[in-house]
């Protein structure tokens, strides 16, 4: 009777039945797990079924050899079956990540694509490369993780927990793709992504972001202005066409994006696709801006009319700015950071604001910005002291104690 067994010296599962009067044991890399089994039962019950009904064709469940490019070894335990065909297990991991990421790369945004190539190049191949994906163990996982915390990141750091969880995620998924086509448990599903350490944000106060607009040079006020008081990220103003600037509605479309020297339209459900509102002040910024670029494709860029460059911005214009007003240097982003704040102690709808920035939900307004808010982040308990002054009536209790 065919049955599913485990091999006495490693715990790995295999096949055992009967076909034209021979006994077959074919071996997988599959440890004995109730999953495991399970899968391995609705095979062989296929298997037994086209054997009764005399369909039963070898070739279908079993290669007719294990090449040790693209199997594990296969164990030889019949002396009745030398010529039988073994089973195919799974592909190495490098293998089957280079199928997966030309499968996926389609759906993906072009600095998305780059990304996980790197991750694939430098990451995971040189660790799991030639490994079975089958026989990948949540153990390899975890080694491979601690591996990833001694590797040198951007200025002599480490990677940082962010990006180590994503590296993992992609693995994963190249894992979790594999376990539905070969028929095995991922070793990836247990594994918990590593605590991010929160970012202390400092947005930049309303008397700051005037004494910066006052002292910039003249030819980047405007562009200054945009940045503080829109959200707008570096990619999309940078990248922003004036055919994106919508004078009569008032609006700025965020269709496109800058990454690196190229542009990206941005995706169908992506959040980032969105309209933002021009205050008077983004407005006339704006018109005074069309004077300047009005004949470039883009509403800021260079002499040459290229969007542009972050780090020349950055170094050249933005923080020996900083140094010269004497406050703390922040990122341009920060800027974004601001609009945020400020939209949020003018009062305006949490729910409008979460539109402008590009968020699904209001969650991050108040877990990241709030606290910047006076109004909405009071913690002396005064609002509700005034709530049940004027609300709560209480009997005087009496100042005699009942006796006993």
């Amino acid at each position: 009777m065919a049955s599913i067994r485990a091999r006495k010296d490693n715990g790995l599962l295999f096949f055992d039945f009967r076909f034209e009067g021979k006994r077959y044991r074919e071996q997988t890399l599959l440890t004995d797990t109730k999953a495991n089994r399970k899968k391995m039962s609705e095979i062989l019950g296929k298997i037994e079924s086209d054997i009764a009904n005399n369909t039963f064709d070898y070739r279908k469940y079993f290669s007719k050899g294990a090449s040790s490019n693209n199997t594990a070894p296969i164990a030889i335990t019949d002396s009745d079956a030398k010529d039988r065909m073994p089973m195919v297990t799974s592909p190495v991991f490098k293998d089957f990540a280079e199928k997966w990421f030309d499968e996926c790369k389609i759906g993906w945004r072009k600095s998305y694509v780059q990304t996980m190539r790197d991750t694939i190049d430098k990451h995971l191949v040189p660790y799991f490369g030639e490994k079975v994906v089958s026989s990948i163990r949540r153990e390899d996982i975890l080694d491979f993780r601690s591996q990833l915390a001694k590797v040198p990141g951007r200025k002599g750091q480490t990677l940082s927990a962010r990006r180590i969880n994503a590296i993992v995620l992609g693995l994963r998924q190249i894992l979790n793709e594999a376990a539905d086509r070969y028929h095995f448990t991922s070793p990836g599903q247990r594994i918990k992504p590593l605590k991010i350490k929160r970012l202390d944000i400092k947005p930049f106060t309303l008397d700051e972001v005037n004494l910066i607009l006052k002292t910039v040079r003249p030819d980047y006020r405007d562009y200054f202005i945009i940045r503080f008081f829109t959200g707008m990220r570096t990619g999309e103003i940078h990248g922003l066409k004036w055919k994106y600037v919508d004078f009569k509605n008032r609006q700025i479309l965020i269709r496109e994006t800058l990454v690196g020297d190229e542009m990206e339209e941005e995706g169908k459900t992506d959040l980032s696709i969105r309209e933002i509102f021009m205050s008077d002040v983004v407005y006339d910024a704006f018109m005074r801006q069309r004077e300047v670029t009005n004949q470039s494709a883009f509403v800021f860029c260079n002499s040459e009319g290229k969007p542009y460059n972050l780090n020349n911005l950055t170094n050249r214009v933005w923080y020996p700015l900083l140094r010269y007003l004497g406050l703390e240097l922040r990122r341009p982003y920060t800027s974004r950071h601001t609009a945020a704040t400020l939209w949020l102690a003018a009062g305006e709808n949490p729910e409008w604001i979460a539109k402008q920035m590009g968020h699904s939900t209001t969650e991050m307004l108040f877990r990241v910005y709030s606290r910047y808010v006076p109004n909405l982040t009071r913690t002396d308990g005064s609002a509700f002291n005034r709530l049940l002054s004027g609300n709560l009536v209480v009997p005087l209790a009496s100042t005699n104690l009942a006796k006993n």
